[in-house]
């Protein structure tokens, strides 16, 4: 398909999913900087920029249903470390291709918290994605158990993320909700930092600059994605992102995968991208009834 046949939100999409991989090499570069630390340079950029914004729309900063804000920051920054964690110690391919759990953890809280329930066929594709992930596990020695645990339990939070900011979308404007994941994340992680401090240097302190204005960019891409199109049309071009880390992982830090590995990989973005579209169909069949 020629990019000029790309609908705007497809196009938004793929520079979302680009800039996103370029945040990604960055923190893997920045592998003898702890990830909290990381974590709280990016919140600080994020918390900045977010004020303005909401300056800007004159909202009200603290929001309304200061409880699922405060949830949905502690989830967030809990994933996002972790996450940043398992980019600077795995494969950069098998730590983003296993943070595409997320959607399907998404669904199974979904369950928990707003009653939506998974369907058993979904379960199916489930088992189809956490078996791949048990092949990039067991066909690559250089993912260990407890790193494939944590990215796990990253992409665990990031489903439970998604269903607090579900929830908030009769309280809050997306832009508060956006702000108080800095919010939560600057003062909790900045104090476990200032105790636990690695002094960057100059090119570190360029990349971390860069990792949190990347961050926020592709935020806005993304948001501009979702509100141009529908989210069925566009979900999909997110797993480009595989392509990209598989890429960079192999060009810039000579990371090359087996062929049992990419097939855990094929095996994970095929399920959850299968779940997801039952989920659509599932929304689509309730709303016409």
């Amino acid at each position: 398909m020629q990019l000029a046949k790309l609908s705007s939100g497809a196009k938004y999409i793929l520079l979302s999913s680009f800039v996103f991989a370029l945040v990604n090499v960055g923190v893997k570069f920045l592998k003898h900087i702890p990830a909290y630390e990381i974590v709280f340079f990016r919140g600080l950029v994020t918390l900045v920029i977010g004020y303005i914004l909401i300056r800007k729309e004159k909202l009200n900063p603290w929001g309304n249903n200061k409880k699922l804000l405060l949830l949905r920051g502690a989830a967030g920054t809990i994933a996002l470390i972790l996450y940043f964690y398992t980019l600077q110690n795995m494969p950069l391919a098998s730590a983003v291709t296993i943070q595409y759990l997320s959607p399907m953890f998404t669904i199974i809280i979904a369950g928990l918290i707003l009653k939506e329930y998974a369907k058993p066929i979904q379960w199916l594709f489930f088992a189809v994605s956490f078996a791949g992930v048990l092949m990039i596990k067991g066909f690559d020695i250089r993912v260990t158990i407890t790193e494939l645990v944590v990215g796990i339990i990253s992409a665990l939070f990031s489903g439970l993320a998604y269903n607090f900011i579900r929830k908030l979308k009769d309280y809050d404007h997306p832009l508060v909700v956006v702000f108080y994941f800095p919010l939560v994340t600057v003062p909790i992680v900045g104090i476990y930092s200032l105790f636990n401090w690695i002094v960057p240097n100059l090119l570190d302190w360029l990349i971390l600059i860069l990792v949190g204005l990347g961050t926020t960019i592709a935020q806005i891409y993304m948001t501009m994605a979702y509100q141009s199109d529908r989210a069925a049309n566009i979900s999909n071009f997110n797993y480009i992102g595989t392509i990209y880390a598989i890429a960079f992982g192999y060009f810039l830090f000579g990371e090359l995968l087996n062929f049992y590995g990419l097939i855990g990989i094929a095996m994970i973005i095929f399920g959850v991208i299968m779940c997801s579209q039952w989920e659509n169909i599932k929304t689509k069949r309730q709303l016409s009834s």
